[in-house]
């Protein structure tokens, strides 16, 4: 989240009697995060106070709930940019098109590989790309990918499935541009704005078969892959709409030039609506390519390539 909300807990613990259901609650049964929160705004913790420096511990004592707390403020600039890697033969944080052309694939050797293993163990997995996967087994992969490591795949039949859904959110988070293209994210935001839907069929599609060819047979390739993981969703619980949410700000993102989120805010606490909106707008455009049956390719040329066994 964006502004204040865009902090780091080192640790976050509390003490207070659960409930019946084993649940922490506070007063009023209300969450205790909400209490938090409330307790967080009250104190007007400004974004320029904790800007450059360091952790801010504070204890927060709530009828007999205490909370500790570390914050440290991320500004949205630092927060949206994608570092690019500095290892030759890395692939996290380099260009897709350059990984491709490398591996002479169609699809990114990590996609293949994180994809195949999901399909193998982990389509009945509860919470499947919604839960979080233990973060050292995530680095341990990133390496292990990044200096074409060749026991991945061992090193992948013997971590947690969450771990790989972790590596390859990741993966698409640290692509050096999203998958969307920043150019085309604007279009895509007023395309899935549309009332009509035949023009907004017509303008999505048009805009997807425009993405370079790298990161459209990257995208269709990981959308069947979700729409396979919600045919489990009466096990595993992740619905087109939860995957949307998850995967939607990882592969849509505006550029700084392009963000309607202030990059100063006025309101150091509240999140802007207008960040709010790009978010909506971003799991939107998934969505709608989720929900599809399927997606013509008019265009022969294109239609062999998308089409193609060899990824």
């Amino acid at each position: 989240m964006q502004g204040i909300f865009r902090y780091f807990y080192q640790s976050c613990t509390y003490r207070s009697r659960a409930d019946s259901t084993g649940k922490h609650t506070h007063a009023g049964n209300t969450p205790l995060w909400t209490h938090v929160r409330n307790k967080v705004h009250r104190e007007k913790l400004d974004p320029q106070v904790l800007q450059d420096k360091d952790w801010q511990r504070t204890v927060i004592s709530m009828n007999g709930v205490e909370v500790k707390l570390s914050v440290k403020f991320t500004s949205r600039e630092f927060s949206l940019k994608r570092m690019p890697s500095r290892k030759q033969t890395g692939v996290f944080g380099v260009k897709i098109a350059i990984v491709t052309k490398r591996e002479r694939s169609k699809v990114p050797y990590i996609v293949r590989q994180c994809v195949e293993e999901i399909e193998r163990r982990g389509m009945e997995e509860v919470g499947i790309y919604r839960v979080s996967g233990v973060a050292t087994d995530i680095q341990a992969l990133k390496a292990a990918f990044d200096v074409n490591n060749k026991d991945v795949s061992v090193m992948m039949s013997e971590m947690d499935v969450n771990a790989i859904a972790g590596t390859l959110k990741l993966y698409f988070r640290e692509l050096p541009e999203p998958l969307f293209t920043d150019e085309l994210y604007p279009n895509f935001a007023e395309g899935i704005a549309l009332s009509d839907p035949v023009a907004k069929e017509s303008c999505m599609l048009n805009l997807l078969l425009s993405l370079p060819e790298p990161n459209l047979v990257t995208f269709l390739f990981l959308l069947d892959h979700l729409k396979r993981v919600a045919e489990r969703e009466s096990i595993n619980k992740m619905s087109l709409h939860n995957l949307a949410t998850v995967f939607g700000p990882t592969l849509l993102r505006p550029s700084e030039k392009d963000s309607k989120i202030p990059a100063n805010p006025t309101q150091p606490i509240t999140m802007t609506d207008s960040w709010s909106l790009e978010v909506m707008s971003q799991v939107q455009v998934l969505l709608y390519f989720l929900q599809l049956e399927t997606i013509p390719t008019p265009d022969s040329k294109r239609q062999s390539i998308l089409f193609s066994t060899e990824v």
